[in-house]
């Protein structure tokens, strides 16, 4: 069957009928002096860069004139990572700086200038909940239970309903949400919201102004969903997340107009790493390649900035955990298609080989790939696979033609937070990877000295392993759609298999 390309975000919308609902410790940036003004071409695009450095402090510091020299200005310097985010607009600036002494690499993050950009909801396009279908799930409520919960097919089906009676888990807990803002304004996230935590990072450098956090007007409610799955209090309003008892964090690192940049994500992660974050949340690709190719010197540089800053933040205690995307694609095959990139300019077909051309962050080394099920357990439709690539699975949501849910629920979507204080049906990777962080939440609750290898291992060995089942044909029209390789333990549809939260907070 034929799927839509992915959009920026891990949330996918689809037709009509088959609808899918589908910003730390840095060094402060130094201009060079008229005097010292290189004498390069400065008559191209301003663009922004990463610069890879090697070796010591005083290798840095000559990075850092080379730079000047070249016609680069430093934005921030994350020294602790080897990662300069610079801008410049010399159009040979990044071939002349990887000849430098001391540069490992060195790229380009957007093939687009960097410009003000008009703000659009670049989201997934939401399902809002209705009037009729909240007090629907009101009257089926329980005394127990907040409002909507009924509606929420996805906490059973990870028996996250059965670990909250044992723990909502633990307030020393942070699962930071790194995407397109979080209001946290919003009821159900207000008690939970740690703001300490929280940053915007869409320039690249951190910006801690109270509030930079949040969605602007007009900008994608994803983040605000996604942080409402994993922490939305109990607190006898609205939905409720899996892991209602820790705190959560917004990093901000969607551009208004939904691009999610390199240099915006290193410092998402370096800002985690070093504000006590437990667990991340990564429903996203980083703009503006679908697939970064190793060998390309640009797209090479983007992957080793990431990498460094995730290994960073794995080094700090983080677990990461990542989306794994929407495109239907096996990330296992020898090559796949990609028609969606560079997705900020001109977009060019492209054959790429995924054992060296990489999603990122979700394909770097490290971090938990996570696939997206449905309302009856299945692989969703739109789910990217692939075996020795798929970590774990969680509920995504799927279109109810394909696995709907089972009453009180009438949605096989998920039920999360919106921005201004709503509520709102979103699918996709986007919506699997937070109930897998919250229950990593659970897990770093059970066990707050765990290491994140121990974290991520508890996570493996806890899920509910879930074989690969008949020939995949979501649709029933006789095409086989997807093909599962492996076995009942491991697999390349639900990796170790389905999250499962309750014996996150047993064992």
């Amino acid at each position: 069957m034929a799927h839509l390309a992915s959009r920026r975000v891990r949330a996918l919308a689809l037709p009509v009928g088959l609808a899918l609902t589908a910003s730390l410790g840095f060094v402060p940036a130094a201009t060079a002096s008229a005097a010292s003004a290189p004498a390069v071409s400065l008559d191209g695009p301003e663009l922004s860069y990463v610069v890879n450095t090697e070796g010591s402090h005083r290798t840095v510091e000559q990075v850092k004139q080379a730079i000047a020299k070249a016609g680069g200005t430093i934005v921030v310097a994350y020294e602790q990572i080897g990662v300069l985010v610079v801008h410049s607009q010399n159009p040979a600036f990044a071939e002349t700086v990887r000849t430098v002494r001391g540069v490992e690499s060195a790229g380009a993050t957007r093939t687009n200038p960097i410009v003000p950009q008009a703000t659009t909801d670049v989201g997934a396009a939401a399902q809002p909940l209705t009037a009729a279908e909240a007090a629907g799930a009101a009257a089926d409520a329980s005394p127990s239970q907040d409002p909507l919960e009924p509606l929420e097919w996805a906490l059973p089906a990870i028996k996250a309903d059965k670990a909250q009676q044992i723990t909502l888990g633990s307030r020393s807990v942070t699962a930071a949400v790194i995407d397109t803002g979080v209001d946290d304004t919003h009821p159900d996230l207000a008690p939970n919201f740690d703001a300490a935590a929280s940053a915007n990072c869409v320039s690249g450098a951190p910006d801690t102004t109270p509030g930079s956090w949040r969605p602007n007007p007009g900008e994608s409610d994803h983040g605000t969903h996604v942080a409402g799955t994993i922490a939305a209090a109990r607190n006898g309003i609205g939905v409720v997340g899996v892991a209602p008892g820790v705190k959560v964090a917004g990093i901000k690192v969607a551009t208004p107009d939904g691009f999610f940049y390199t240099e915006a994500v290193v410092c998402g992660f370096v800002w985690a790493a070093e504000h006590g974050v437990d667990v991340t949340n990564n429903s996203y690709y980083t703009d503006p390649w679908l697939y970064n190719c190793k060998n390309d010197p640009d797209q090479g540089a983007l992957v080793e900035a990431l990498g460094r800053a995730t290994r960073y933040a794995e080094r700090k205690g983080v677990v990461n955990v990542a989306a794994a995307g929407n495109s239907g694609h096996d990330l296992a095959a020898d090559s796949i298609e990609d028609s969606t990139s560079p997705n900020d300019t001109v977009t060019v077909d492209r054959v790429i080989d995924p054992r060296t051309c990489l999603d990122i962050p979700s394909m770097l080394p490290g971090v938990v790939t996570v696939s997206a099920t449905g309302a009856k357990g299945l692989k969703a439709s739109y789910s990217n696979y692939g075996y020795g690539v798929i970590d774990i699975a969680g509920p995504g949501g799927d279109s109810t033609i394909y696995q709907a849910p089972e009453a009180p629920a009438t949605n096989g979507r998920i039920l999360s937070t919106t921005v201004g204080g709503g509520y709102t049906y979103k699918a996709g990777t986007s919506m699997a990877t937070p109930h897998v962080v919250g229950v990593v939440a659970l897990i770093k609750s059970k066990h707050p000295h765990a290491s994140p290898a121990a974290v991520k291992a508890l996570l493996a060995v806890e899920a509910d392993a879930t074989a690969c089942g008949a020939p995949y044909d979501i649709d029933s029209d006789g095409t086989v759609d997807a093909v599962c390789e492996g076995g009942k333990a491991y697999n390349g549809f639900y990796g170790a298999g389905n999250v499962d939260a309750l014996d996150a907070v047993r064992y």
